[in-house]
C-alpha cells in the first residue's frame, strides 16, 4: 500500500497527484474490476468522462472496493455535445447518476468546443449547489483559459492536458503556475497512437536501468516531480501496481534536462484549436 502525494488546488480542495485512467478501457467487468482493484491497493483517484461510456462501471467499481467516499476523488467530464447544446446541468445530473453518486470532486469541460464560455457559468453555480466540489478545463490551450478569465474572472482548478516528454508542454505549464492552475498529464506514456515511442526512447530506457524501474515508471515519476497530476490508464493489476510504485525514483539534474530534451512539441492526440468531434 502507498500513499498518493496531494495538490492544494487554487479552490482549497486537494487532489491525489497520481490517479487511474480509464480511457478506452472495456466496459463492464474489466473496468469495474480495474477500479476496486486501484482503490484497493492505494489509489485514491480515477478519472473517466461521459465520452469515455464507462462512468457506470466506474460507479460499480467504487462501491465493491468499499472505500470511505472522502478517502477517494472522482473526476469525470463535460462532453462537447453537451458544451454546444448548453447541455451543462442534465450532463453532470446524467453522470452523478451513472457514478451512483451525490457529487464528483472535480468536473472538466473536456475540449474547448463552442459555447464553453456558457458551460462554464453554468459549472461556477453547479459548485456553489455542492454537485461539484472542484470545476476544471481539458484541452484548454493559453488563449482558451485567457478567455474564461476575461468572460468570467473564474480560474480553473484544473486543465489537463496531452502531456509527455515528447510534449512538454513548458508554456502552458508556465502560464497555468501564474494562475495558480494545476497541470494534469494525460496519455503521460503516449498513448496508444504514440506506437510506444516513448516507451523505446533509448533516453527513457538508459534513465530507467539506471533506476531499475521501467520505461513507464520513469515517465510517470517525472511528471510526478514537475508537480503535474498524472492519469496513467491501464487496466491489468500489474501494471496498475507498477504504475504507483515510482515514489522512491529521484532524478539527477542531468536526468531531468535529458527527460527536457525529449521535447519535439509531438502530438499524438487531437489539436485543441483544430478539432472536429
Amino acid at each position: 500500500m502507498f500513499k498518493t502525494p496531494t495538490l492544494t488546488l487554487n479552490d482549497g480542495h486537494k487532489i491525489p497527484q497520481l490517479g487511474l485512467g480509464v480511457f478506452l478501457a472495456e466496459q463492464g467487468k474489466t473496468t469495474q474490476e480495474a477500479v476496486c482493484y486501484a482503490l484497493t491497493h492505494g489509489y485514491e483517484h480515477i478519472d473517466t468522462a461521459a465520452a469515455y461510456h464507462n462512468e457506470e462501471d466506474v460507479g460499480k467499481g467504487i462501491k465493491d472496493a468499499k472505500v470511505s467516499r472522502e478517502n477517494i476523488f472522482i473526476t469525470t467530464k463535460l462532453w462537447n455535445d453537451d458544451v454546444r447544446s448548453s447541455n451543462t446541468r442534465k450532463a453532470l445530473e446524467t453522470s452523478l447518476k451513472k457514478l451512483d453518486l451525490d457529487y464528483v470532486d472535480l468536473y472538466l469541460i473536456h475540449w474547448p468546443a463552442e459555447g464553453y464560455v456558457k458551460a462554464w457559468q453554468e459549472m461556477i453555480k453547479l459548485k456553489e449547489e455542492g454537485l461539484i466540489k472542484s470545476i476544471g478545463v481539458s484541452n484548454f490551450q493559453i488563449h482558451h483559459l485567457q478567455t474564461l478569465r476575461e468572460k468570467t474572472g473564474v480560474e480553473p482548478a484544473v486543465n489537463q492536458v496531452e502531456c509527455h516528454p515528447y510534449l512538454s508542454q513548458i508554456p502552458l505549464f508556465d502560464e497555468c503556475r501564474r494562475y495558480f492552475i494545476a497541470l494534469e498529464a494525460w496519455s503521460p506514456l503516449g498513448g496508444a497512437r504514440s506506437q510506444g515511442a516513448l516507451l523505446q526512447d533509448p533516453v527513457v530506457g538508459e534513465i530507467a536501468k539506471a533506476h531499475n524501474k521501467t520505461p513507464a515508471q520513469i515517465l510517470i515519476a517525472w511528471q510526478i516531480q514537475r508537480g503535474i497530476i498524472v492519469i496513467p490508464k491501464s487496466i491489468k493489476h500489474l501494471r496498475i501496481t507498477e504504475n504507483c510504485d515510482i515514489f522512491s525514483i529521484k532524478f539527477t539534474d542531468k536526468e531531468l534536462i535529458s527527460l527536457q530534451n525529449l521535447n519535439k512539441n509531438q502530438r499524438f492526440g487531437s489539436d485543441p484549436d483544430n478539432f472536429n468531434f
